[in-house]
């Protein structure tokens, strides 16, 4: 990168942040991993693989052939409009049931350990199969970068990668931080509600679009 393609590269980087700073299903996933430190850095580094891997694949062509088909479209909506709402059913279970306190210096948090399978499981679907994730990374971003000629359009795609990882990293530092604070179950159990209910809310709206 030069004087030349520093803007492209910024400008990658500031759509990247504006649109993955929400919280969503994702963003979610990774806050409640962190908080449970509990494979974070796995789950991390699953979240920016795939949004490069999705950056990608918008840059290099999607938004050339005008984005994703309406059937593909459709079936990965759908798709992921049932995984949020097991997601959700699963969180729902845990505020209604929370798991018993934990003896005198274990770890209070949200239930069980989780094996590394799992979590990769879970990393993998909430990433693959999130329709914001492929609007977001692979549609948005791949649109957006057609606004530049190339080589400039690959330092697009670059900024927006390094601001996925920015994030990804900064969330996963602040919520491993944090987790070492939020022993309360009541925490626990709050945060389990409003997953459920943001899950639900957020698979409701994707059905909503395809009607």
């Amino acid at each position: 990168m030069n004087i030349l393609t520093a803007p492209a590269f910024f400008a990658g980087l500031a759509l990247s942040l504006s649109l993955i700073m929400a919280i969503g299903p994702q963003n979610a996933h990774v806050m409640r991993m962190g908080l449970r430190r509990e494979h974070l850095w796995l789950t991390v580094a699953i979240c920016v693989v795939t949004d490069v891997a999705l950056i990608a694949v918008g840059v290099g062509g999607l938004a050339q052939l005008g984005g994703l088909p309406a059937k593909v479209l459709g079936a990965l909506t759908g798709a992921g409009a049932v995984l949020l709402f097991l997601y959700g059913a699963q969180a729902m279970q845990r505020f209604v049931r929370p798991a018993a306190p934990a003896v005198p210096g274990a770890r209070q948090d949200a239930g069980p350990g989780m094996s590394r399978r799992r979590a990769v499981g879970l990393a993998v679907a909430m990433s693959w199969l999130n329709p914001h994730a492929w609007l977001d990374t692979a549609v948005l971003m791949g649109t957006a970068s057609l606004a530049y000629a190339r080589p400039d359009n690959a330092v697009f795609g670059l900024g927006a990668a390094a601001g996925s990882l920015l994030w990804f990293v900064a969330l996963g530092v602040a919520m491993w931080s944090l987790g070492r604070r939020l022993t309360a179950p009541w925490i626990w159990r709050a945060l389990d509600g409003l997953v459920a209910l943001m899950m639900w809310g957020t698979a409701l709206w994707l059905l909503a679009g395809l009607v």
